[in-house]
């Protein structure tokens, strides 16, 4: 039977969330007025990016962690806290795979602004390039870094993200009134396909693609999203000269391992991604533009993986 015209809509065709005229995540803009966010890696060059791209959305206020902590990060907080007046951004140090100070950090979050909206894990690291060169202890530290940083946020976040707080006198300030929150975790195209610079990479970012998917019924109920980001070739401006090739220092591999005559041939768009693409993703996955989307892998690899299966050049 067709609609009566002008009939009123049906209760339950439209989330209950967006009875609150403050649940930002619906907002039509994608802005994040409000929110307060979590960074951890943010000293490398893909947190960098997500910090600035969250800041750019208009959130409140930023931790931006990393457990390199040092004076160019500092001025980094500096920039965009310039750039964004109304974004607060807070250098924090914070050791992703303590558990104890993932506590901390929470608790810092919630006695200074009363809420948690989004987190996002981008402290990953590559490890050595092949078997021979790992060591139990690279694959532990790998771990803790591309899965032991997820599987904190999955379970601690999601409390924290439930609390409502009024209106605060910050800028940028928002009630929030529904629980709701985004959890993004930035892994790689090994999160699905083996092959990918080495076997500890490859092990420890399917344990993070785990996380996610484990993620989603975990979280039912608590009107947090969790999804996994999952950049291919990314050029972060380092080369090889200087760069730690046990991948112990690094999240991602210099881009001047792959020629540009190799990217034509196995990228889609023939060219290496920018940090910067991956950080608009992560601030679509923490917007409301992405409201209906959790479990979810976004690849970021300009078709490499889909047109060049066997030869993901990471």
């Amino acid at each position: 039977m067709a609609p009566v015209a002008n009939e009123a809509p049906v209760a339950n065709e439209t989330p209950a969330q967006v009875d609150s005229e403050h649940f930002s995540p619906y907002r039509p803009d994608g802005k994040l007025y409000g929110f307060v966010c979590i960074v951890t890696g943010a000293v490398q060059p893909v947190g960098k990016a997500i910090v600035q791209e969250l800041a750019a959305h208009g959130a409140a206020c930023i931790y931006a962690c990393t457990d390199n902590f040092d004076e160019s990060f500092t001025k980094l907080a500096e920039a965009i806290n310039k750039e964004f007046p109304n974004t607060k951004v807070i250098g924090y140090p914070y050791k992703y795979s303590s558990e104890e100070d993932t506590l901390a950090l929470i608790d810092d979050v919630l006695n200074s602004w009363g809420r948690l909206d989004v987190w996002v894990t981008s402290s990953g690291l590559l490890g050595p390039p092949s078997i021979t060169d790992t060591t139990p202890e690279d694959l532990r530290k790998c771990f803790e870094a591309n899965s032991m940083a997820p599987f904190f946020a999955l379970k601690y976040a999601p409390a924290a993200m439930a609390k409502t707080t009024p209106k605060g006198n910050y800028a940028n300030a928002a009630p929030k009134d529904v629980k709701y929150g985004s959890i993004i975790v930035v892994s790689s195209v090994a999160s699905t396909y083996g092959g990918c610079w080495g076997p500890c990479y490859t092990m420890t970012s399917h344990a993070a693609l785990g996380v996610v998917r484990a993620g989603v019924a975990t979280l039912k109920g608590s009107g947090v999203r969790i999804n996994c980001i999952s950049p291919g070739q990314i050029d972060i401006g380092v080369n090889l000269e200087g760069f730690d090739m046990r991948g112990m220092s690094a999240q991602l591999p210099p881009s001047d391992l792959q020629s540009t005559k190799i990217q034509k041939q196995q990228i889609g768009l023939e060219r290496a991604g920018l940090p910067v693409e991956v950080g608009k993703v992560a601030g679509f996955l923490a917007s409301g533009f992405s409201s209906y989307i959790t479990g979810a892998n976004l690849v970021v690899d300009g078709g490499a993986t889909t047109m060049n299966p066997l030869t993901v050049p990471v």
